[in-house]
């Protein structure tokens, strides 16, 4: 019976999970719409070039981990991450004549990566990215807007935000140039997959999660070193401005983006309370990836959080409002009951129709599922024109003309 279990690395989000998915998600887009970035959505397909020419063949994304399939001549694959989808959608659709955009975005990403706790072959983010200003103002405002989503979710002060700065091209031509020949004297100590990414981009090497080439890492030279005047003074002006706005942060020298098209300013919210996997919010600046996707240059910057990583941090969201529990007793007042229950319902009322098992049964049910009252409608209640409401914490019933039901529930609402 395989084919009933679920995909290895795949989730089924319940009830119960799914209101902790639904804050995350709605308090990062209000939010997001106070600093004016509208939502948009991508397909959760792409042709596979949207995200190979751009992550770079260095990355495990694109190494290992893209779900790409054929469909008839094309090459398809499922997104694996989203900026390079929203920056294809800003070109394909003529959208760079009008900048800035600002977008927000939120859905399921898909990588086929080792399944481990909070990390899923199918999982979902929430991102923004603004596009079209190349001033550090904007650094500052999508790393704002995290703190303040992070805030509102109570788990701001779980983390630490870490920063750091990738420099211009100018800067990391410089400074890969060195981590190759520093790299190269270490290359048999050099894990296989580092190896790899010692001729495709050495700056990978710095992310590495190996014991052995952490240990390498530790002595690996500064990128302060290399950066041109042009790039300290943008890192400089991103922290005066994080200082002003009282945003605290840790600046980190070895903290590189997955991704190949980032620039400048690299940031990542950590915390220690998910174990190995805790970044729970991460971004920066890609300058040179319209360009690189065949559009005209154009900055940009934005970031992407784990809503699951997340979701598993907040605390318990508040159950959705209790209903009211609607007993219909005979035929005519279950026809009677299926126009009160459509009455109520667009009224604003949670309603569940029970149906099934005599008064006492379902006034069981009705409890079980947590009712805060009984709507009880019986041949001789609709013969009055009324219904019987008992509040089910206190157990007192009244009789009510049906006129005003809605009047006498909304009292026990509130």
């Amino acid at each position: 019976m395989a084919g009933l279990q679920r995909v290895r690395g795949t989730q089924d989000i319940l009830p119960a999970a799914m209101r902790r998915h639904r804050l995350v998600i709605d308090t990062a887009r209000v939010n997001a719409e106070r600093y004016r970035f509208e939502e948009m959505a991508t397909p959760i397909f792409e042709f596979t070039e949207v995200f190979s020419r751009p992550i770079g063949e260095a990355t495990d994304i694109v190494a290992k981990e893209m779900y790409t399939f054929t469909d008839g001549d094309d090459e398809i694959t499922l997104r694996p991450e989203n900026t390079a989808a929203v920056a294809r959608a800003a070109i394909s659709n003529g959208l760079l004549q009008e900048l800035p955009l600002r977008y927000f975005y939120a859905g399921p990403m898909f990588r086929h990566e080792r399944p481990q706790a909070l990390r899923y072959r199918q999982f979902h983010q929430v991102g923004v990215e603004l596009i079209g200003i190349a001033e550090p103002m904007a650094d500052i405002e999508v790393v704002a807007l995290g703190v303040d989503i992070l805030n509102d979710l109570g788990v701001l002060k779980h983390t630490e935000l870490q920063i750091n700065t990738l420099g211009d091209q100018e800067s990391r031509d410089a400074y890969r140039a060195r981590l190759r020949r520093f790299y190269t004297a270490h290359h048999a100590s050099l894990s296989e997959d580092s190896r790899r990414r010692l001729e495709l981009n050495p700056l990978r090497i710095l992310d590495s999660k190996n014991p052995g080439d952490i240990a390498i890492n530790a002595e690996a030279p500064s990128f302060a070193d290399d950066l041109t005047e042009r790039a300290r003074r943008f890192f400089e002006e991103v922290r005066a401005g994080l200082d002003a706005l009282d945003i605290a942060y840790k600046v980190n020298p070895r903290l590189v983006r997955g991704l190949d098209y980032y620039c400048h300013t690299a940031f990542e919210f950590v915390t220690t309370d998910l174990g190995a996997q805790g970044t729970v919010l991460g971004g920066g600046r890609y300058d040179g990836l319209m360009a690189l996707m065949g559009g005209p240059p154009t900055p940009g910057v934005g970031w992407a959080a784990g809503v699951e990583r997340l979701a598993s941090l907040i605390a318990e969201p508040p159950p959705p409002s209790r209903p009211i529990a609607l007993i219909a007793l005979g035929a005519a007042a279950e026809a009677r009951a299926l126009l009160l229950a459509h009455e109520l319902r667009r009224a604003g009322f949670s309603v569940d129709a029970l149906s099934g098992g005599n008064l006492a049964k379902r006034l069981r049910r009705a409890n079980k599922m947590k009712a805060s009252a009984a709507v009880i409608l019986g041949e001789d209640e609709l013969a009055r024109g009324a219904a019987g409401v008992r509040d089910l914490d206190s157990g007192e019933q009244v009789e009510v003309a049906l006129p005003a039901l809605q009047e006498a529930l909304a009292r026990l609402r509130r």
